[in-house]
């Protein structure tokens, strides 16, 4: 089932439960698989386009969340944070730090990566593997930390 059928049936379930904050959020990414779907042309989006999209959004209202918190404005913030609750619950789980190490120490290896100059080499096949799964600060600090 693609993801806009299922943001469907639950912006109907939201709606029925008057679950403001949940139908704010299931609107908003309905609102950007149509916008997306609509610039690809008439065809469908890939499971692909869609994680990209979902993180977007929860970047987003991360980045919002801290602005409004930072200027006390703890009603908009809590708007933010709800609606990103509900964003996160269609993205892939995110993994630990400790298993974000493993993976990055043996993406390492694999490279043959020996220096903070190898980095580059690193990051691409680390983006590539952990897309949706981690965060891509995250990942790049991650990968200075054990390359330095």
């Amino acid at each position: 089932m693609s993801l806009i059928i299922t943001i469907d049936q639950e912006i109907k379930q939201a709606f029925l439960a008057k679950n403001q904050d949940r139908l704010r959020g299931l609107r908003a990414i309905k609102a950007a698989l149509l916008v997306a779907k609509t610039e690809k042309g008439a065809g469908e989006i890939n499971e692909e386009i869609e994680l990209k999209i979902l993180q977007r959004l929860a970047k987003q209202r991360k980045e919002s969340a801290d602005i409004y918190i930072t200027q006390n404005r703890e009603d908009l913030a809590k708007d933010e944070l709800a609606e990103l609750v509900v964003i996160e619950e269609f993205l892939p789980k995110q993994i630990t730090d400790e298993e974000l190490q493993t993976i990055i120490k043996n993406i390492i290896l694999k490279v043959g990566a020996k220096e903070a100059k190898d980095m580059g080499k690193v990051m691409g096949v680390a983006t590539k593997e952990l897309a949706g799964k981690a965060d891509g600060k995250k990942i790049s600090d991650t990968v200075k930390q054990l390359l330095s």
